[in-house]
C-alpha cells in the first residue's frame, strides 16, 4: 500500500467516522470535534489527492477542509 494510500484512507476513514457518528446522535454538527474531524479528514484526503495528482478532488476535499476550519473558528467566536 503506498504513502497516497495510507493517506487517503486515514481521511476518508475519518469523515466517515465523523458522519456516522453524528447519524446516530452521537455527535452534532456544530460541535467542534464534529468540525475538527470533518477539518482532518478532508485535508488528509485533500493531501492524498495531491499525492497522486487528481485535480477534482483535490478542489473537493481542499474546499470542504476550508469550509469546515472556517466553521470551527466560529465556534470559538460564539463562546467569547
Amino acid at each position: 500500500m503506498s504513502h497516497s494510500d495510507i493517506t487517503g484512507f486515514s481521511g476518508v476513514a475519518i469523515l466517515l467516522l465523523a458522519y456516522l457518528l453524528n447519524l446516530i446522535k452521537i455527535n452534532d454538527y456544530k460541535k467542534r470535534i464534529y468540525l475538527t474531524m470533518n477539518f482532518v479528514g478532508a485535508g488528509l484526503a485533500c493531501l492524498a489527492s495531491v499525492m497522486i495528482d487528481y485535480k477534482p478532488f483535490i478542489i473537493l476535499e481542499g474546499t470542504w477542509s476550508l469550509v469546515s476550519f472556517v466553521a470551527l473558528l466560529g465556534t470559538f467566536k460564539r463562546t467569547e
